[in-house]
């Protein structure tokens, strides 16, 4: 499969305490009508640390099923018990996701022996494609530039989603080895394609996935003028959707704009008023929402 484009890491709906299964397949098909080249459910934008086994499994089977083939399904699937990703990860693959995105361990603090030997085995259990996640702010460890060169022999593991918000980092990366590389931030995506990166796994995508997928093509036809003029059109809103934990202001613009109720799950708790209506303000100005 083909990691480039604009990629959404997409929210999980929710009404009450189950999953809105029928708020997924709108939010599927929004993205799909607007150019998003693949969907991650379950990542941390879709608050995987607080879904059950069986919702992630629910989520995933949904995710699969509502884009039907039309572009790829890269599910989250990552832990920090090397056991609980792999079974994650295989169960993912069962449920036909395309490829998984393994989070590096979170609270337990490997070192980078223990990083290699954690995607290692994930990748050596698993025939499914695999990307490495790199988001230290969220996890406390980040995999050194070296550990991916070293994992990027794998013939499983074929990208990293790179959020830790490092210019060098992507630099020394690409100066180490070949392996594709996925903006996480989306502040950063359009240097970070500067600098090599092939595509984005996106927040901002949910909300915005046209200015997104436009982007992309922009730059893929190294039109930079346009790619930069869509990346200051969005960037205050790219902004607002991180003024809060995420995915607290993403869902609830979600709801603003009529895709989903906007329910999110304890220890999240609900956007304040002065965020709600910043946020809406800038989905006004971009015309993603009607006043």
């Amino acid at each position: 499969m083909n990691f480039r484009g604009s990629m959404c890491a997409l929210a999980t709906p929710f009404r009450g305490w189950k999953v809105d299964a029928d708020a997924l397949e709108r939010l599927v098909e929004y993205q799909i009508e607007n150019g998003t080249s693949g969907l991650i459910p379950c990542g941390t934008t879709g608050e995987s640390a607080t879904l059950t086994h069986a919702e992630h499994h629910e989520v995933i089977a949904l995710t699969v099923k509502f884009a039907h083939k039309r572009v790829p399904v890269i599910a989250g699937t990552g832990s920090n018990s090397t056991a609980e990703a792999i079974s994650l990860t295989q169960a993912a693959k069962e449920w036909g996701a395309d490829a998984a995105l393994l989070i590096t361990p979170y609270y337990n603090k490997p070192m980078q022996d223990g990083l290699y030997a954690h995607y290692k085995a994930v990748a050596d259990a698993v025939a499914i494609p695999q990307v490495l996640y790199n988001v230290p702010a969220r996890t406390a460890v980040s995999i050194s530039p070296e550990t991916v060169a070293r994992l990027s022999g794998h013939p499983n593991i074929v990208a990293i989603k790179e959020a830790s918000g490092s210019m060098d980092y992507v630099s020394q990366l690409r100066s180490l080895c070949d392996l594709t590389i996925l903006s996480g931030n989306d502040n950063l995506t359009l240097p970070l394609m500067g600098l090599g990166a092939e595509g984005a796994i996106s927040v901002l995508a949910n909300v915005a996935p046209r200015h997104c997928s436009d982007m992309m093509a922009a730059v893929d036809r190294n039109d930079w003028n346009t790619a930069r003029a869509i990346h200051y059109k969005t960037f205050a809103l790219t902004e607002a959707l991180f003024c809060e934990t995420n995915p607290i202001p993403v869902k609830a613009a979600l709801a603003m704009m009529g895709i989903m109720n906007g329910d999110i799950r304890l220890p999240l708790t609900p956007i304040g008023e002065k965020n709600s209506t910043r946020i809406r303000s800038e989905l006004l100005a971009l015309g993603l929402l009607k006043s």
